[in-house]
């Protein structure tokens, strides 16, 4: 069975992303509260409908959940361009595609904390998601609001749509 790399190095930074320092994957995830960034791609076809992946049950955090098309960690020595860039071509096999910026915001839960980078694009060719994805599939906004707080969705997607208002 797959499961995340405890030993992979992620950078540490402070609440304005500069890099303050390196910390593994299992300190960031084990509820040392580093602050460590990621990256999200929400992706929409032309009709408006909202692509989202289902985390596999292997994941360490909100297996089996609903979430973000894309989302990912920033490795420690890389840009938040080039980590995106990298997570869309690794989970849904997308190379070309605009990606424009929506937000930044830090993400505080129970084991952990991110600076999330967030970014949206509009995409209408071929999406393949790989292994480390349990499938997706593309929601509309009627859907996707009908399954709000019904443990359907992780909850950082949840408070993510609605900060950024992207089904509006």
């Amino acid at each position: 069975m797959l499961q995340d790399n405890a030993s992979e190095r992620f950078p540490v930074v402070d609440e304005t992303g500069r890099v303050i320092g390196s910390a593994t994957r299992g300190e960031c995830h084990g509820g040392s509260m580093l602050l460590h960034p990621v990256v999200h791609l929400h992706l929409f076809d032309c009709s408006g409908r909202l692509y989202l992946q289902r985390r596999p049950l292997w994941k360490d955090i909100q297996p089996g959940r609903w979430d973000t098309a894309v989302g990912g960690h920033v490795d420690f020595g890389e840009t938040v361009d080039e980590a995106l860039r990298r997570e869309v071509r690794e989970e849904l096999g997308i190379v070309d595609f605009e990606p424009q910026f929506v937000a930044v915001y830090p993400f505080r839960s129970e084991r952990e904390r991110e600076l999330v980078h967030v970014f949206r694009t509009v995409y209408d060719g071929p999406v393949r998601p790989s292994d480390e994805l349990d499938g997706g599939r593309f929601w509309t906004a009627a859907e996707i609001r009908e399954q709000l707080g019904k443990g359907i969705f992780t909850p950082n997607f949840e408070g993510e749509i609605v900060r950024t208002k992207l089904l509006e």
